[in-house]
């Protein structure tokens, strides 16, 4: 009898310690409209009174263990509109389909954001670093 009172208890405790956890916030689909408080911050490396630009900016090559990392970002009046990869790791099969799975991720990511202040990728976290230091040095050109 108090194996059963003291197993009821037991589950009814982690069953309400569960559910007092929150879930972590999705990201937006794709095609979906930003949050609206990422829509009016400002562009990373911005102060509230520098001037946006508009262009395509270079980011810097960003060498990482498996390869080198570089892209261009295209802002319009300080807003980030698309995120080319201008190099990615490729030296086999399996950096190429790494490639492949995380750039369009980190470019949804990047857009929906508007900001180099993004997550990474499980399992491409060299290849989501060069992406984010590429990436923050494209837009501190544009903000320069």
């Amino acid at each position: 009898m108090r194996r059963a009172v003291l197993t009821t208890t037991g589950a009814s405790a982690l069953i309400i310690a569960l559910l007092a956890l929150k879930p972590h916030q999705l990201s937006a689909p794709a095609g979906a409209a930003p949050r609206s408080p990422a829509a009016s911050r400002p562009p990373a490396g911005a102060s509230p009174g520098t001037p946006t630009r508009t262009g395509t900016f270079t980011g810097d090559p960003v060498d990482t263990q498996y390869g080198t990392v570089q892209v261009a970002a295209t802002l319009h009046q300080g807003r980030i509109t698309s995120v080319k990869v201008l190099r990615a790791p490729d030296r086999n099969g399996r950096d190429q389909e790494i490639a492949a799975y995380a750039l369009p991720r980190l470019t949804r990511e990047a857009i929906g954001a508007q900001s180099a202040h993004i997550d990474a990728v499980s399992g491409a976290s060299y290849t989501s670093q060069g992406y984010v230091q590429s990436l923050q040095s494209a837009l501190d050109q544009a903000h320069a």
